[in-house]
Parts: structure tokens; sequence; C-alpha cells
């Protein structure tokens, strides 16, 4: 699926600009619809808390730079991450706190987050794919039945941009994959990509394959 460029750049602009690296912890971001949302702090155990989620690093192989927002349409998450090679990473997403199915309670993990993933590569290799994969249980694809997926109620993509790659695909089945396509991200350089995930049925716990590609030799 195709999906259209113009006026990514200034929708998405302040947030780079606001999420670079160098950005100091605890420093206000902004956010896709112009106001202003406090960034997260990294807690002693080593995860960033934005909205009713935590975000970690901690099974390896990239780095979680600063995090801000609520996951919201208007205040979506912004996760900045450093990719220190060119394979798969597993990002760790937890509720912070109680778990309700389509709550609107600040504070309560309804298992809908609209995301935005800086994604920055240092692997020193140019990127010519990024793929994304969900799963409820760490290691085991999550599949159409549990409820988790990158909006399958929606068919459109209409939400799922990147400023990086002109195309994507999608499929529910046999796994909830999210591929990115048709671009490159050199070395030094960063791709944000946009999208939503939503659980009708929502876990306390669950993860995020991160998969940056180079081409096939």
């Amino acid at each position: 699926m195709w999906f259209p460029q113009a006026g990514l750049a200034a929708r998405l602009g302040a947030i780079a600009i606001a999420m670079a690296a160098s950005s100091p912890l605890g420093q206000a971001a902004e956010n896709t619809s112009g106001g202003r949302t406090a960034a997260a702090v990294r807690t002693d155990d080593g995860q960033w808390q934005a909205g009713a989620y935590a975000f970690s690093d901690e099974l390896g192989g990239f780095s979680i730079l600063s995090a801000s927002g609520r996951g919201t349409r208007g205040d979506p998450i912004v996760l900045v991450q450093a990719f220190h090679s060119a394979s798969p990473v597993t990002l760790t997403i937890r509720a912070i706190g109680p778990v309700r199915a389509f709550a609107h309670e600040e504070g309560v993990a309804n298992g809908f987050i609209r995301m935005v993933v800086v994604a920055v590569n240092r692997s020193g290799l140019a990127w010519t794919e990024f793929e994304f994969e969900l799963q409820e249980v760490l290691g085991t694809p999550s599949g159409y039945s549990d409820g988790l997926s990158f909006d399958q109620r929606r068919r459109d993509g209409d939400s799922i941009v990147s400023d990086a790659f002109a195309r994507f695909d999608r499929a529910f089945e046999p796994h909830d994959r999210l591929r990115f396509e048709d671009g490159f991200v050199d070395p030094g350089k960063q791709a944000r990509f946009e999208f939503l995930i939503s659980d009708f049925t929502p876990v306390a716990e669950f993860y995020l394959v991160q998969d940056p590609r180079i081409p096939a030799s």
C-alpha cells in the first residue's frame, strides 16, 4: 500500500527537533497536535514511562533515548531509539496501572496506543526496509485471534506513515507484522514511523519486535 508523504515533515518536524538524542531528560517535547507534553524520565529499573505504559530496552541490542506522550491521536507516544546493529531487537511494553479494555480514564491501559517511533541508525549500515512484529508471548508472533494487532479493525491503513519509506505491507495472519519498504535510512540518519497498536483483550505486558533490514547479499 502506498501512502502520501506530503505534509509529514511539517506534522512531525517538531517531534524530530524536540526528541533529538541530545535533548536533556525531562525537557518538554512537542506533540503532533502542536501542544506540549512532558517528556518521560528513565526510572531506576531502566524503564521509560509515558501515558499508561512503560517501555524498556532490557532485552538488548538497542537503546531508548527518550519517550513522551499519552498514546492518543492528539498526543501519541513518541519513542526515540538508537539501533546499534541491523538485527531484530525487542521492545518490552508494560502497563503501569490498571488494564481495562476501551477505558477512557487517565492512567488506565485500554489496549490502544498511538505510536511514533523515531529510529536512529547507529548500525553503520544502510537500511532498506524496517519491520515491526507484535508478540503477546515473547518469541511467539501474535495472531489474528488474540486481539493484538496493528489496528486490524481498519483495512485502509490511513494512520500508518513514515518519512523514509514510500509504502508498507501489513499482515494479520499468520502473525501481526508491519513492514515498511521502498526507501532507505543511511548510517547516522533517522526514520520516523507512525502507527496504532490495538488490543481488544489487553494484557499487562507485550512485545514489539523491531527489525531494520539491509540489502540481501
